[in-house]
């Protein structure tokens, strides 16, 4: 590159986050050799007529740790338990990847028992995001494979 490189916003990010994601990974592979790649984990809830995803977990296993990055179930399926199924599988397949413990975020004042009556604690807490609300960190140790 002879030329200064350029900055600029964009409206479609899809082909940054695809190099931004594989030039992280490239570099946290160099930085931890010897460990583990991490590895998506993504379970999704299908709509029974249509076969198409409704609603799901997104996920990620690395370093040992489960990353719950994004969890949506739909208004008309919740209370159903579909959350915390989700997650129990999130776990379980976590556990099988020979992940100790899991982490997820949430900025909802509903979701926070849920998590908590399924064990994860607060250890970190975002005041002000969204102005009004907090957003909270919560992990949660995961027992071994029986």
């Amino acid at each position: 590159m002879n030329q200064a490189p350029t900055l600029a916003f964009v409206e479609d990010d899809s082909a940054l986050q695809k190099v931004a994601v594989e030039g992280i990974r490239r570099f946290n592979a160099a930085l931890f050799p010897g460990h583990p790649s991490g590895q998506d984990l993504a379970i999704a809830i299908h709509d029974p007529e249509t076969h198409e995803p409704v609603g799901g977990l997104c996920g990620r296993t690395a370093g040992g740790w489960l990353a719950i990055n994004l969890l949506f179930v739909p208004e008309t399926l919740r209370g159903m338990g579909l959350a915390t199924q989700l997650i129990t599988m999130a776990e379980e397949e976590a556990r099988r990847r020979g992940c100790h413990a899991a982490w997820l975020d949430t900025l909802n004042p509903m979701a926070l028992p849920l998590y908590q009556r399924l064990g994860y604690e607060v250890f970190g807490e975002l005041k002000d995001y969204p102005v009004g609300n907090n957003r909270f960190f919560l992990q949660k140790k995961l027992d071994p494979v029986a």
